[in-house]
């Protein structure tokens, strides 16, 4: 099997695509492959053989991710069981992994507001056999189309339930683990370095070399997550490198150490130090690489680097059937087979600095799917700004964080070198990178990556990479347009797309509807809530950040036609301000008596209109029904609108009152609606029998938060609609609501089958 390790590390990435998609087209896509290598005598019988039968064993072994519903939510219950995870602390939230005795289930368990001086907080250590009180639950489910999932994120741990406790007396814990001692080794190091130096330089020191990157601000980690750089923040193999390296010099050429010796001390030390790192998949893999060219050389057992990363890939999915759904894990690898798989390509360089631009080309290219799969955006600048940055980190950040581990004890010089990196970092590092990102941040939003897609871009990336070794640039140069016509196809797909769609987003108690005609001639946007704090009534960024913005991403929108906003509540236009900040929009239209103030003033593309207006939006009429005074209320000033949407007559009504309703129905007589989105979240100061007659809809839309505390939607509102005979759909029940439509027809269906 000497040099054809690969294969089978490809049959299991195989297998774990058609689990993980559940589709059969990876499968059909590695027997081409088998069926090539075997007719171009590149692969003997008995690497087919163990190729195929590894792609049986690993589709077996390889869980398909099933998310459970069958437990009754808001149930108490005592567990008896084990801590299997480490415990994560911080002021809001202790967490850790329970394993219950009897099913052997994994349970997250939650304890909000902990107080660590609390005698029952010294027991909670991983290993402990414990029993505890508490509410076990299905975790938050996503309900809306690019939201993430955090019900199916800890179902790919193999984790079904959550656990909430309410005090540490619900907790009783005996015993711990042996390997505890690392963990709190652990944490005493991180408490050390965040006591030594500054709180800049301690939050690099902890997550480049303890793998903690809590303490890195939020604004810092998402930039780094715009322009492809969250990589850096992982510890990988350039940080085993180091470690690696330090232990040589310290050992070897001190003359503390034989190499034979220095060898035994990296196959224990290692497995240590990736504990002491977190843990995370990145580490693991340049660990167990390191180890095993180690074990190899020792029995004289010859491998090709390529062969290594294979066998690696494969003993770590075999000890643990879920890793392959970590994305640490999936980009560690992915990278790495790109590098390794071009190191001739690389090498051919004499210049560093273009050794680094094609590293950062090729590592881009290996990663830009699975950006575009959990980001449904890359940036094609992040290729360059990789090229300038990594070095940065390659040969002086990270060195310099295990420096500053060492050096601690020696008085003067902590001090001095963290005021060096302190002032280096931010003045030729943070700042250019922050003001790159004002003015040259021009991402390419996609939306999904349909899993057909992956085939072949790997397969044209596959074939590029080959030309360019064969220095067939001609070649080379065709396959690359294509892999970029292939990128470019994702952008200008829903230009050619006949289906429109109108999206009522499941945001909770708040309305946000998304209207996209077909061919993409337009993007209406109507309303855009956002919850807020009981305190001071402040509307927070976490409805846009989870829900909205994701979703215009998944759908590939950039640009936003016009924004209706129908009156001032926050569960509106709480959301307003920040897609305003991120997305292109072209118009923002409110009612004459709108007084929200959040400077949309100075916008030149402000339009305020008034009841009987008509407003065309790319050849769509949206005619304003209200309203016609100012009736000194945000509800009753809400903007009523009307459309003709895909074969079916709409009405967005805000918050309307009732009164509204009847001042509607006394001005257009003859108007007749199929689609309602009913005013107010289904309250009983709207949604009047005689309005809901008069109109006779065929479906109404209700926006909802599930159990809210305003008893949302009315049993009268629901009973008028049944006694109507219309179809009711609400988001508190069916989640995000779509209708997609043709010229022809179109069909309503919920998030939540």
């Amino acid at each position: 099997m000497k040099g054809y390790w690969y294969v089978p590390a490809m049959a299991c990435l195989c297998s774990a695509l058609t689990r993980v998609f559940d589709s059969s087209i990876f499968f059909i896509a590695l027997l081409v492959w088998f069926v090539y290598l075997y007719s171009s005598n590149r692969l003997g019988k008995i690497p087919f053989f163990i190729s195929l039968a590894t792609f049986l064993f690993f589709f077996i072994y390889i869980p398909q991710i099933e998310l459970n519903t069958t437990i009754n939510t808001q149930e108490k219950k005592t567990l008896i069981g084990e801590i299997v995870s480490p415990i994560s602390t911080s002021e809001t939230v202790l967490q850790f992994d329970f394993q219950e005795s009897n099913t052997k289930n994994i349970l997250k368990v939650l304890y909000y507001n902990p107080e660590t001086t609390n005698p029952n907080y010294l027991s909670i250590q991983l290993g402990a056999n414990c029993q505890l009180v508490g509410e076990v639950r299905i975790p938050e489910e996503s309900t809306n189309p690019g939201q993430f999932n955090y019900q199916k994120y800890l179902a790919a741990s193999g984790i079904q339930f959550e656990v909430e406790v309410e005090s540490f007396n619900d907790i009783s814990c005996q015993g711990k683990t042996n390997w505890n001692w690392i963990y709190k080794l652990r944490d005493s190091i991180k408490e050390y370095v965040l006591i030594t130096y500054s709180e800049k330089t301690s939050a690099w020191i902890n997550a480049l070399v303890l793998g903690d990157d809590s303490l890195i601000s939020k604004d810092t980690t998402e930039l780094f997550q715009r322009w492809g750089l969250s990589h850096l923040l992982a510890i990988s193999g350039l940080h085993i490198g180091l470690v690696v390296g330090l232990l040589f010099m310290i050992t070897v050429k001190f003359g503390l150490l034989t190499r034979e010796k220095y060898h035994y001390v990296i196959i224990i030390f290692l497995p240590i130090y990736a504990i002491l790192a977190g843990g995370e998949p990145s580490v693991l893999r340049a660990c167990s690489m390191v180890i095993l060219v180690i074990l190899i050389r020792k029995i004289r057992l010859k491998l090709s680097v390529t062969d290594v990363i294979s066998v690696t890939f494969l003993l770590l999915i075999a000890m643990d059937k879920y890793i392959i759904y970590h994305v640490g894990f999936q980009l560690s690898f992915i990278v790495t087979f790109g590098i390794i798989l071009s190191r001739k390509w690389i090498s051919e360089d004499n210049s560093l600095f273009f050794q680094m631009l094609k590293l950062s080309f090729i590592s881009q290219l290996m990663i830009i799917p699975l950006q575009i799969i959990y980001f449904f955006q890359f940036n094609p600048l992040s290729i360059v700004l990789n090229v300038l940055v990594v070095p940065y980190f390659s040969f002086f950040v990270i060195p310099l964080m295990f420096i500053l581990i060492i050096v601690f004890p020696i008085p003067l010089v902590p001090e001095l070198v963290d005021k060096l990196f302190s002032t280096i970092h931010d003045v030729f590092f943070l700042v250019p990178l922050e003001y790159i990102d004002q003015f040259a941040f021009y991402p390419w939003i996609t939306g999904k990556f349909p899993s057909i897609l992956i085939v072949v871009y790997y397969s044209l990336l596959v074939l590029m990479m080959n030309s360019i070794h064969r220095q067939n640039n001609r070649k080379a140069f065709g396959y690359g347009v294509i892999l970029t016509a292939l990128l470019f196809s994702l952008l200008i797909r829903p230009y050619l797309s006949p289906y429109g769609t109108v999206t009522m987003l499941d945001i909770g108690q708040g309305d946000a509807i998304v209207i996209e005609f077909p061919y993409r001639k337009g993007v209406v946007l109507i309303d855009s809530g956002a919850n807020f704090s009981f305190d001071d009534f402040e509307p927070s960024d976490s409805i846009y950040k989870r829900i909205i913005k994701p979703f215009l991403q998944y759908q590939g929108i950039n640009k936003i036609d016009v924004v209706f906003i129908s009156h001032e509540d926050i569960d509106h236009v709480g959301s307003i301000p920040y897609i305003l900040e991120d997305f292109n929009v072209e118009k923002v239209i409110t009612s004459k008596f709108f007084e929200y103030d959040f400077h949309l003033e100075s916008r030149p593309n402000l339009l305020q209109v008034e009841a009987g207006q008509n407003v065309d939006i790319k050849g769509n009429r949206f005619t304003i029904l209200s309203p016609w005074v100012d009736k000194n209320n945000s509800n009753e000033n809400s903007l009523v609108l009307h459309a003709d949407i895909g074969n079916f007559s709409w009405l967005f009504t805000g918050d309307i009152h009732v009164n509204n309703e009847q001042e509607i129905l006394n001005r257009f007589q003859n108007l007749a609606v199929d689609v309602l989105k009913v005013a107010h979240h289904g309250s009983e100061t709207s949604s009047n029998p005689e309005f809901v007659s008069r109109i006779n809809p065929t479906f109404a839309l209700i926006s909802v938060g599930r159990e809210n505390r305003y008893g949302h939607p009315s049993r009268n509102v629901i009973e008028t609609f049944n006694q109507e005979d219309v179809t009711i759909m609400r988001t508190d029940k069916d989640g995000a609501i779509f209708y997609r439509y043709t010229e022809k027809n179109g069909t309503f269906y919920p998030f939540k089958p």
